[in-house]
């Protein structure tokens, strides 16, 4: 058994990603450009805390099935391994479609907080350029959230490491700050 739980990743765990790229921004066609070949990991980057970048340690990104999946089957303990997989090319302008959904169990001695917790994090800094000891990279990340099943958690949150926003005028210091989304309890997609 596989324990999956999608923690802070750049991903992922995913069925697949797309990427909106307009070659102008007043294009009223824009072409889509997918990220993930669905078949291996060609063109992604890991970086998992502890590791040096690119080393996919207990093969914790994998591919099967067709979708980019994260678990924990070959952990013993979670140990704060926070794990980012990353697309080779930056964009500046761009959006997203994503599809995923979270299965399975927590992983072994998972904090609480990230329990069924995953995001993208975008404009972030550069793999190469994170420590080795380094949780998560400087970056903007739209958190997603699974429910335990009783409680309300809101998904696509935005949260901040590293960072600060602007809204409407004002910085915001807070680390995450909660939308106002339904409560997506099991492994629904």
């Amino acid at each position: 058994m596989r324990y999956c739980n999608y923690t802070v990743l750049l991903i992922f765990l995913i069925c697949q990603i797309t990427s909106c790229i307009s070659q102008k921004p007043q294009d009223p066609q824009p072409s889509w450009t997918s990220l993930f070949n669905g078949e291996n990991l060609d063109g992604w980057t890991v970086k998992i805390r502890g590791f040096e970048t690119g080393e996919n340690a207990y093969e914790t990104f994998y591919v099967e099935d067709s979708l980019m999946k994260v678990g924990y089957a070959d952990y013993d303990a979670f140990d704060r391994q926070y794990g980012h997989i990353f697309y080779k090319h930056p964009y500046s302008h761009y959006r997203l479609r994503v599809e995923y959904r979270f299965t399975g169990e927590q992983a072994p001695e998972g904090e609480g907080w990230a329990f069924r917790n995953s995001g993208i994090m975008f404009h972030c800094q550069d793999p190469v350029t994170m420590l080795v000891e380094q949780d998560f990279p400087i970056s903007l990340e739209a958190q997603f959230l699974g429910g335990d099943g009783e409680n309300d958690r809101t998904t696509m949150n935005l949260c901040t490491p590293g960072t600060h926003v602007d809204i409407d005028g004002v910085q915001v210091t807070d680390h995450c700050i909660n939308s106002s989304s339904p409560t997506f309890h099991g492994d629904q997609w």
